[in-house]
């Protein structure tokens, strides 16, 4: 966190909420959960940046310890930390927005994809992206943890997310500009349990 905030300085009233949104990662992954991802045009790049970072080794890489797996294939793996990127799901999205409701596309994903010690994340520069806003909302429904990423304004995001972290600035790629430090530093701060996912995946029903 001291060398987030002395690159970034704006960010120090933001400090509290990027401390909540790391324990919230954490426990989704220590729990053996897994991390939805969604938001709009750079936030949905933002939304693939995040599960790249997530599932390969980031700053440091994750030895691949399970012993199904032979040793020569073994060391050409990383640990993952499960993460999906929902824009990148374009033939259901694409196929739900001209057969059902646009505004509901993300909000569909997490109700097929969330389980309960999952975490949705939310991008939005504004924070009231309508899909974004519902996919949060869903997940709320669902019982499922919410942290969203929008700029200074409260917004509908704040309102509900379990914690939003409210980036110092208003401007569209002000605001995306931040939020690259802040992922960064969550992804690179967030503990190796991918072994501890992938026991949770091997004998869990869902």
């Amino acid at each position: 966190m001291t060398e987030l905030l002395k690159r970034y300085p704006a960010l120090g009233e933001c400090k509290k909420d990027i401390e909540n949104a790391l324990n919230l990662i954490v426990n989704t992954y220590k729990n053996g959960g897994k991390v939805l991802v969604c938001g709009n045009g750079g936030s949905a790049a933002d939304s693939e940046h995040i599960v790249g970072e997530l599932m390969k080794g980031f700053m440091k890489r994750r030895e691949v310890t399970d012993e199904r797996i032979p040793e020569r294939m073994r060391n050409c793996l990383q640990g993952a930390l499960p993460a999906i990127s929902l824009p990148s799901q374009c033939a259901v999205l694409s196929a739900f927005i001209n057969d059902v409701e646009p505004e509901m596309m993300y909000a569909q994903l997490v109700y097929g994809y969330a389980n309960k010690n999952d975490l949705v994340i939310g991008l939005s520069t504004s924070g009231n992206s309508k899909n974004v806003v519902n996919a949060v909302e869903i997940a709320k429904y669902l019982g499922v943890k919410t942290l969203s990423l929008t700029g200074k304004n409260e917004s509908k995001l704040s309102e509900i997310s379990d914690v939003t972290i409210r980036v110092p600035e208003t401007e569209t790629y002000k605001v995306q500009e931040l939020h690259l430090p802040v992922y960064h530093y969550l992804c690179a701060e967030t503990p190796d349990f991918s072994d501890r996912c992938r026991v949770f995946k091997t004998f869990s029903c869902c």
